[in-house]
C-alpha cells in the first residue's frame, strides 16, 4: 500500500488495489449502510433499545417485512441485539451493539454534509432539470 492508499481508505476502492475478498467485504458494507432503510433504523435506536412496534410506527413508509428484513441484517453483521422477554403478549426490542453505535458518527457526518450542502445541490438540481 503506498502512502496516499494509507491516508485515505477510499484510494484502495475506487483503484481496486485491495484483495478481491477486501473489495467484495467493502461493497458488501457499502451496501448494508447505503440501502434505503439502515442508517434509519440505526438513528431511531440512537437513544437506547426500541420496541419493534415502535419502529414500525416511527419509521414512515417502511413494511412489516421491510423492517424485519433490515433487523436480521443488522443482528447477523453484529450491529444492533434483539431482545425477546416472555411475557404475554410478547415484547422484542432492539439495541445497538458497541459496533452498531459506530455508525452513529459517520451518519452524523453524512446528515451535516447533506444540510450544509443542501442549497448547492438544490440548485445543480434545478440547472440540470431545466
Amino acid at each position: 500500500m503506498t502512502q496516499d492508499t494509507a491516508t485515505n481508505p477510499l484510494d484502495p476502492v475506487i483503484l481496486g488495489h485491495c484483495a478481491a475478498e477486501e473489495r467484495t467485504f467493502t461493497r458488501e458494507m457499502l451496501n448494508r449502510v447505503g440501502d434505503r432503510w439502515t442508517l434509519v433504523v440505526v438513528a431511531q435506536l440512537r437513544d437506547g433499545p426500541v420496541r419493534f412496534t415502535e419502529l414500525l410506527t416511527r419509521i414512515e413508509g417502511i413494511s412489516h417485512r421491510m423492517l424485519t428484513q433490515t433487523l436480521r441484517c443488522l443482528q447477523r453483521d453484529g450491529m444492533l441485539t434483539r431482545t425477546a422477554y416472555a411475557e404475554v403478549p410478547p415484547r422484542v426490542e432492539y439495541a445497538l451493539t458497541p459496533l452498531g453505535r459506530t455508525l452513529l458518527e459517520p451518519l452524523a457526518a453524512l446528515i451535516q454534509w447533506s444540510n450544509t450542502h443542501r442549497e448547492e445541490v438544490a440548485a445543480h438540481r434545478d440547472d440540470f432539470d431545466r
